[in-house]
């Protein structure tokens, strides 16, 4: 359904992945969609290949409506002249942004398995700057944008490393201030009529994250530890954010949602999404992934077993003796 035509968004970070994901399923929905990235055209020296012409021609495809614009989100300037940009081609007009530029998977890559203490103080900037500053940067142009319309929504990408840890301590925190930075601009936001929400993605079958799982896999301790990594369990695709974050952009009274974080999985149930495969993954606290993690025999039965939330408070409570992916 086009319920997002006559909408303007901004996906940041969007040349792959989930970004792209983001990017396309804003377009199904209607939505006409800005794109940036630092590859207008791909380039072999790149780890995992994806360029923003690439996104242009997924959307095209389905017969969207996608502008690329080449971007370093390490750079300010160019991060104004991009907002500039989109305020003077749509006379003002910037109903969403999701923040999701993000430049450390190389840095955790090469540092995984290694304590903070044995890597380079550098992993910090690689996994914060074009991340968590470079969300509070975007943020801050398209508030200037939203807040004179009294209009908008503002989606940060986060994990759920910001309460568990997840890769190192550099990324966890990272994800634990986008989520505080998505509350405290709520609150800042919120007489406005600016909505402003934290994202958590399940586990993602991006091109990085799906070389990343092999790697892993190549030591059998990882993969023992990691078995709901190897064989792909409960993995979504990254279109499955981006259909869950075109729904929530199309309620009545997104107010109601601002300050908190939105889990893909449960705004799937709650909007009735479905993946690209027709599949519906669960929720990382329902029963329905937590047993059969547990258990792998179960996975076969998975849908059988219900899909129980498991409340924040006992999450928060087990949360530093949570398995380490």
């Amino acid at each position: 359904m086009k319920h997002l035509v006559d909408k303007v968004a901004l996906v940041t970070g969007a040349t792959r992945g989930i970004g792209r994901g983001i990017a396309i399923g804003l377009a199904e929905a209607g939505a006409t969609v800005y794109v940036t990235g630092r590859s207008l055209n791909n380039s072999s020296s790149d780890w995992v290949s994806g360029s923003l012409s690439e996104t242009q021609s997924a959307i095209d495809e389905i017969g969207g409506v996608c502008i690329p614009v080449q971007v370093d989100h390490s750079d300010d300037e160019q991060v104004r002249l991009l907002f500039e940009r989109i305020q003077d081609e749509q006379d003002g007009q910037l109903d969403l942004l999701v923040n999701n530029a993000y430049s450390g998977v190389q840095a955790i890559r090469d540092a995984f398995g290694q304590p903070f203490w044995d890597c380079e103080p550098s992993i910090w900037d690689a996994s914060n700057n074009v991340g968590l500053r470079s969300h509070y940067i975007a943020s801050v142009f398209a508030a200037r944008i939203m807040t004179k319309h009294k209009s908008g929504l503002i989606c940060t990408i986060s994990s759920w490393a910001g309460m568990s840890y997840i890769f190192n301590a550099a990324y966890g925190v990272g994800k634990a201030a986008c989520d505080r930075l998505a509350a405290d601009m709520a609150v800042e936001l919120k007489p406005y009529n600016v909505a402003s929400v934290s994202i958590w993605p399940g586990i993602v079958g991006t091109e990085l994250f799906d070389r990343f799982a092999s790697e892993m896999n190549q030591t059998n301790a990882t993969e023992q530890k990691n078995s709901f990594i190897s064989d792909r369990y409960n993995w979504e695709t990254p279109l499955f954010t981006g259909r869950a974050i075109a729904a929530l952009a199309c309620e009545s009274n997104i107010m109601r949602y601002t300050g908190r974080v939105q889990i893909v999985a449960e705004l799937a149930d709650k909007y009735g999404i479905v993946d690209e495969n027709g599949d519906r993954p669960a929720s990382l606290r329902s029963l329905r992934f937590l047993l059969p993690t547990a258990l792998p025999v179960l996975r076969t039965y998975s849908s059988l077993i219900p899909d129980i939330k498991i409340p924040w408070s006992l999450l928060l409570l087990n949360a530093l003796s949570s398995p380490k992916i």
